[in-house]
């Protein structure tokens, strides 16, 4: 189980001053600090010292700050890598990923660095197992735009297109023991449709879900948190079965249901989750996601 949640992962450009100093204060789980997509080519350079100098100053509390570099293949990638060998950061993200052999040359240049993938092309969601039981790895961040490229799809309200390569990446994270983000919503102003989506993910059993923009946090951590129902029945499945236990019975009934160590566990999950929430929000957890 993860100590901190992964409700939200906001992307941030860091070629943006402002806009990396404005995450500071932002309600999202963790930063997608991105070298790739958000920074034009020509100021790729400027936008790695700038993210570099930003992460030294600190300020970013309990969110996980994770670094999304070039493609090792590109003019970018291999220098992006170098200079975070020592920067303050959390995580670095591959993009363009295609089997375990491009998390083996992203590990080779930073030692000890934990690293994530981006799940966003079609070789890599063949390859999902033997990638994400790679030693190094932490996570998957789904890039739904560039796999719905790659594959041709044009991609409904339900995602039906998608959940082959949602739910084959979903599965190997879940057997590697890996967090694993969902994909973004590019209709930024369309909170119902946001929602939709997430209810989706959340669903299918991913940790979060990525974002374009800030006005998406609320939305998006409200349906990954667990709800006031959901904490209050899984108090109660506790309850009944450690009473049931008491009894020397093997389960429980709880609103007419069932209740067995399988639902405890994931009862405990919930909750647990609920309370690193909690601490989050009370200014008690530090970044590496440990209590003070």
């Amino acid at each position: 189980m993860q100590a901190r949640p992964y409700r939200s992962a906001l992307y941030i450009p860091g070629s943006k001053p402002r806009a990396l100093d404005k995450a500071r204060g932002l309600e999202a789980d963790a930063i997608l600090f991105d070298l790739e997509d958000a920074v034009a080519p020509e100021e790729k350079p400027a936008a790695r010292e700038t993210l570099v100098a930003e992460l030294s100053a600190g300020g970013y509390g309990s969110r996980a700050r994770i670094v999304r570099i070039n493609a090792l293949d590109t003019e970018w990638g291999r220098d992006d890598a170098v200079a975070l060998r020592d920067a303050d950061c959390d995580a670095v993200l591959l993009p363009k990923v295609t089997g375990p052999g491009d998390i083996d040359r992203l590990a080779n240049l930073l030692p000890g660095r934990p690293v994530w993938a981006m799940m966003e092309t079609p070789a890599c969601v063949f390859a999902a197992f033997e990638i994400a039981r790679h030693p190094r790895l932490e996570g998957f961040v789904m890039g739904t735009n560039d796999l719905a490229k790659d594959l041709g799809a044009r991609v409904g309200a339900d995602r039906a297109e998608l959940q082959t390569a949602l739910q084959t990446c979903l599965l190997a994270a879940r057997a590697a023991g890996i967090v694993a983000f969902d994909g973004v919503y590019n209709a930024f102003r369309d909170e119902e449709g946001l929602r939709r989506e997430c209810d989706q993910g959340r669903a299918l059993g991913f940790d979060g879900k990525s974002v374009i923009h800030p006005a998406q946090l609320p939305v998006t951590n409200r349906v990954f948190s667990p709800s006031e129902e959901e904490i209050d029945l899984a108090e109660r499945q506790i309850a009944a079965y450690e009473e049931a236990g008491r009894q020397g019975q093997a389960v429980a009934v709880v609103d007419g249901s069932i209740v067995e160590n399988l639902h405890v566990a994931t009862a405990r999950a919930t909750l647990a989750k609920a309370d690193a929430i909690r601490d989050i929000s009370d200014g008690t957890r530090t970044p590496d996601g440990r209590g003070d």
